[in-house]
């Protein structure tokens, strides 16, 4: 099981996702973040997928606050989902 907290620092997640994998889903390796994701890094598609997935899965809502063009992402925590 993934210690997420471990990676967020000042409500700020860093991690990189790897789009179009066939799967979506949150892994470590080599002591960073993974996301593999579903879908294409076309029209926001990929973007769209990883908030919603955090949302869903994790329970938190996300918002990136760089890296919306690149797999290198920062993503800020807003708040825990209910």
């Amino acid at each position: 099981m993934i210690e997420l907290p471990h990676y967020i620092t000042n409500n700020l997640l860093h991690l990189k996702v790897i789009p179009h994998s066939g799967r979506t889903e949150l892994k470590e390796e080599n002591g960073r973040l993974k996301l593999y994701l579903k879908a294409a890094p076309e029209k926001n598609k990929a973007n769209l997928e990883l908030i919603k997935f955090f949302k869903k899965e994790l329970g938190l809502v996300v918002e990136i606050k760089s890296g919306a063009t690149s797999r290198e992402k920062v993503l800020r925590i807003l708040n825990q989902h209910p």
